[in-house]
């Protein structure tokens, strides 16, 4: 039985990026993150999941004639529109991911931001700042 989005397409993309955003991630690492983003996918609408599936079916066939990772590499540098907003989609989805060894709540972490790594706690519920007024702060 085949499953919509195509979750093999997805799952080599994924690492593409990843390994393009994070070179120094170790593999095994790296393959937890497309694991991760994998699970997270499956909660997404029905909708979502269709339209991520169709542009999926698309960048794998353009991947399959130019190389996966230099699609990949391509989008991760230049979003295109559309297949721009499938990277957005993945680097978010994949980068919402900690090692289970940092989960607990008050457990400090770096994360990065428009370039400055930050240092920051895990908290119990998302800390939504839709202004982004602490981030700037």
């Amino acid at each position: 039985m085949t499953t919509f989005p195509p979750r093999g397409l997805i799952a080599d993309f994924c690492e593409q990026v990843v390994a393009h955003d994070l070179p120094e991630l170790p593999p095994e690492r790296r393959r937890a993150v497309v694991e991760f983003t994998i699970r997270r996918l499956d909660g997404l609408p029905s909708p979502m999941r269709v339209g991520v599936g169709a542009v999926a079916t698309v960048v794998g066939g353009v991947g399959r004639l130019a190389g996966m990772s230099r699609v990949a590499t391509l989008l991760g540098d230049h979003p295109l529109p559309i297949t721009g907003e499938y990277v957005r989609l993945i680097r978010s989805l994949a980068y919402a991911y900690l090692p289970a060894d940092a989960t607990a709540v008050g457990t400090g972490v770096e994360v990065e931001v428009f370039g400055d790594w930050v240092a920051a706690e895990v908290v119990a519920e998302p800390a939504w700042d839709p202004r982004g007024e602490r981030i700037r702060a």
